[in-house]
């Protein structure tokens, strides 16, 4: 909420221009967004969301790779750490500042051993031998999600899984005017939206729905797509 206030000036500009506003360009948003999610990551990350996928928590269990992308402060990534010591987990954004908080905080949360972390750009190649690829309610403000998930498809094993855990939404903008989507939506226009067109992106949105996401996955290679549960706040998709 600070970092609303702080930045009135720029969303009158964004919308007299439609140039868009880059998340780095924001005051203290980072560590806000950060705050405003580790609640619901930590009552459902562990509990619901990885063992609705197929076979991957047992794989985590016994020890696999997990590549979190878009990590910021590393909130996800740490919480997976934490739960499953035995598999190792990259959390990579390219936002520098955020990378120096998810290292620290995965050194006060005693997994920086199974934790790292590192300032990833889209281009730059993270190997291709990961288990299981993570994208927490991030995928739907890229610039490039299409290529996001087509970088992500290259980066798993032949039998690895995408999380794509993207904000409660239906298709049809009337179906989301509710109590959540107003919220999503407010948000997304001065966030999610700008950080996008910033890119010259496709402006996906919070609200960004299942088919779309669907169709994204399908044309990045992925041969099966579902939805894995739907909490009140959140939807998780598995796409292999």
């Amino acid at each position: 909420m600070r970092s609303i206030f702080k930045d009135e000036d720029k969303f009158v500009k964004i919308f007299q221009t439609g140039e868009g506003l880059r998340w780095g360009d924001h005051h203290d948003l980072y560590e806000g967004t950060a705050k405003f999610f580790r609640p619901n990551y930590t009552s459902n990350l562990v509990q619901s969301w990885i063992p609705s996928l197929d076979g991957i928590e047992q794989t985590l269990k016994q020890g696999g790779k997990v590549a979190d992308i878009g990590c910021g402060y590393g909130i996800s990534t740490t919480i997976m750490a934490r739960e499953y010591p035995n598999s190792y987990f990259f959390g990579f954004d390219n936002h520098a500042p955020s990378i120096e908080a998810a290292t620290a905080n995965a050194k006060k949360e005693n997994v920086d051993k199974n934790a790292k972390f590192s300032q990833v750009s889209a281009n730059e190649s993270i190997g291709n031998d990961y288990n299981l690829v993570t994208f927490f309610d991030c995928l739907h403000e890229m610039g490039d999600p299409l290529g996001a998930l087509s970088f992500a498809k290259q980066s798993l094993r032949s039998n690895g899984s995408c999380m794509i855990v993207e904000p409660m939404t239906n298709d049809k903008v009337e179906d989301n005017l509710n109590m959540v989507g107003r919220i999503y939506y407010s948000a997304s226009c001065i966030i999610c939206v700008p950080n996008s067109l910033a890119d010259k992106g496709i402006a996906l949105g919070a609200q960004a729905g299942e088919q779309r996401i669907r169709n994204l996955a399908l044309e990045a290679e992925f041969t099966k797509f579902r939805r894995t549960t739907q909490p009140p706040f959140n939807i998780v998709f598995e796409a292999e």
